[in-house]
């Protein structure tokens, strides 16, 4: 081609850096094999996977919440350092470190603190079940039925349920159904201070056994919120 060409004057060339993927569709600028950290944790009665792309040759920083993309740097030439972003009023924090061999480190705070602590405490504050539902007439559904103690709200699959408790002999019960299956969350007085309410959720009659918090960090996709 020649220098002369009109296509190579001025004015005809793109004045937008060439790494920016502003005209690509978010779905597709998400890539699984570029992310470099990954965390899951509870936020508001909500669980939410948070990750990291870390361009280290293009300097571009990106994160996303559930597949969505809340930050984006392009042309970052400070490889480490701190971005802030938020998740439900909820103010989190990612670290960029640099480690031995050219190796980076990459932390996530959440209210102040780190995950690991803020897990840990979160924990405490809630109840959590997993139960899978098989149903002949419906589609295979997996859901998360959690319960956030100080307010005992109910949350199924991240969606709060307003279901209303009735009192029974010893303490209450919550009834909800979910395709076919009939749920009965049970509040009993466990007998002394220490334990205080014991709560049991019963699927169909057949308790269902409580899950932790931890033990879904790395669990697949769908057990987490898809927006």
């Amino acid at each position: 081609m020649s220098f002369l060409s009109p296509t190579l004057r001025l004015e005809n060339l793109s004045t937008q850096p060439t790494m920016t993927q502003d005209h690509v569709p978010e779905d597709q600028r998400y890539n699984k094999q570029n992310i470099v950290a990954q965390w899951c944790s509870p936020i508001n009665g909500k669980m939410y996977r948070i990750e990291l792309e870390h361009g280290t040759t293009s300097g571009r920083r990106m994160i996303w919440v559930n597949g969505r993309e809340v930050l984006r740097r392009d042309w970052m030439f400070k490889l480490v350092g701190e971005d802030t972003f938020h998740i439900d009023q909820t103010r989190c924090i990612i670290r960029v470190d640099p480690a031995p061999g050219f190796k980076y480190e990459y932390s996530l705070y959440i209210d102040g603190k780190s995950h690991e602590q803020y897990t840990e405490d979160i924990t405490r504050q809630y109840r959590l079940w997993l139960y899978t539902c098989d149903s002949e007439a419906e589609a295979r559904q997996e859901y998360r039925i959690m319960l956030k103690l100080d307010t005992l709200s109910l949350y199924v699959n991240d969606e709060l349920r307003t279901e209303e408790s009735v009192f029974v002999h010893g303490g209450t019960d919550t009834k909800f159904l979910l395709q076919d299956t009939e749920f009965v969350l049970q509040a009993r007085s466990s007998g002394n201070k220490h334990d205080g309410i014991v709560h049991t959720l019963l699927a169909n009659g057949v308790p269902v056994p409580e899950a932790k918090i931890q033990e879904i960090m790395q669990e697949p996709v769908s057990i987490l919120q898809g927006n």
